[in-house]
């Protein structure tokens, strides 16, 4: 299946043609949510803002995982792309001819969110028809290292872009990246996947045995269970950066830019260590060590003083944020791709899709109007407290319960 070295050339132009995509989305983003702030300068705004993003996902994040599974996944990347550049375009277009208010972005990221829910699962479903099993871990890692690329120079694009333009420019960016990505995936011959079977009696049978997966693997199941615990404290912190920066730290938008960069280049460099020197054998366990960084990283973020020495430190633990999302995600992706049978892969990605994009918006009910009365630095410590907690509570759990643990793909965690 995997022809000598010929894997390694679709990879590298499936990546590169993502990687492009989310350059022009993340410059996009990083624009609308600064928008946002300064229009808004709410919590409970950019609150509603990541609902808008994340509650899309959780309602058709099961219907992604069966599509995936049904249909043929580089049809529906494409789809997905050129669906979302369309709806930056129409809006692009909207801003240009009506005085909108600000609300409108919200119509916008929800038909964003639903294309990347269908988007996420077939690419991630895609990976192990290029590659061969036993480096799926470094391909993740060089996915994750393009993907890093992406929120390095997006941010940047998307400040200079909003300084020098107005939002219907910005727009466009995101609109070239989705045709360019689009195109390369296109002329990328992959291989045909084993597909479910025909005949199931509906969607929530087929979506069952996406959720039988987890309950084969027990330890599996209870990563993925911390995950769903930390990503409710967790995930909401990514609508409260720019708020740090503008409101607790009282800079501007190219210092938002800057700490969105050290995110970046934390993502870089762990992807670049995956990607060649790391070699994982227990990626369970490294997976766990990265939720722990990321607890550790988000309370020392909210012990910081207002202070410009203190925006330096907070930068710096964002890198350190970036590389600990990357511990956590790329081991637990390629123990997925490796272990899953691949007419089940786009439905047991689907249910991680679930758990984040549920957690998320539920966060963000509990999280804006607490920000909004405590204050953005002060969630952060609580987040990253709780984050701690919840995987030591986990991973005890497992221990007492599981006390030999481990399958055969990962030993005991």
């Amino acid at each position: 299946m995997f022809e000598k070295d010929k894997w390694k050339t679709k990879f590298l132009a499936v990546a590169l043609g993502q990687a492009v995509s989310l350059l022009g989305s993340h410059g996009v983003q990083f624009a609308l949510i600064w928008w946002l702030a300064e229009q808004t300068a709410s919590p409970l705004m950019l609150g509603v803002s990541g609902l808008a993003a994340y509650l899309p996902m959780a309602l058709f994040s099961p219907l992604a995982g069966i599509a995936a599974d049904r249909l043929n996944r580089k049809h529906i990347c494409i789809f997905s792309d050129l669906a979302m550049g369309m709806m930056a375009l129409l809006y692009a277009m909207a801003l240009v001819l009506f005085d909108l208010p600000v609300w409108t972005v919200f119509i916008m990221l929800c038909v964003r969110g639903i294309g990347s829910t269908f988007q996420q699962p077939a690419i991630q479903s895609i990976i192990p028809q290029l590659v061969p099993k036993d480096l799926l871990v470094q391909t993740n890692g060089w996915m994750q290292l393009l993907n890093a690329g992406s929120f390095l120079f997006g941010p940047v694009i998307g400040a200079s872009l909003y300084a020098a333009f107005p939002m219907p420019v910005v727009l466009v960016s995101d609109v070239v990246g989705a045709a360019l990505a689009s195109i390369t995936l296109a002329a990328v011959p992959i291989p045909s996947a084993k597909k479910a079977q025909p005949g199931k009696p509906h969607m929530l049978a087929e979506f069952r045995e996406g959720l039988c997966v987890f309950r084969k693997d027990k330890n599996l199941a209870c990563l993925v269970l911390a995950q769903a615990l930390c990503m409710f404290f967790y995930a909401p912190l990514s609508s409260f950066y720019p708020l740090m920066t503008s409101d607790y730290f009282d800079l501007s938008a190219m210092y938002g830019s800057a700490v969105e960069l050290c995110f970046a280049l934390g993502m870089a460099v762990s992807s670049l260590l995956f990607s060649s020197v790391l070699k994982i054998n227990r990626k369970l366990r490294t997976s766990y060590i990265g939720l722990f960084g990321m607890g550790a990283i988000s309370a020392a973020c909210g012990l910081l003083p207002p202070t410009l020495a203190g925006w330096f430190i907070f930068a710096l633990l964002c890198a350190g944020l970036g590389a600990s999302g990357n511990v956590h995600t790329i081991p637990l992706t390629a123990y997925i791709q490796e272990t899953v049978e691949e007419a089940k892969m786009g439905r047991a990605f689907s249910v991680l899709t679930l758990v984040s994009s549920v957690t998320m918006p539920v966060g963000l009910l509990l999280s804006s109007p607490a920000a909004e009365q405590v204050g953005v630095h002060v969630w952060f410590s609580i987040a990253g407290i709780a984050i701690l907690l919840m995987t030591g509570a986990v991973l005890l759990w497992q221990r007492i319960h599981n006390p030999k643990g481990g399958t055969n793909h990962d030993p005991a965690v």
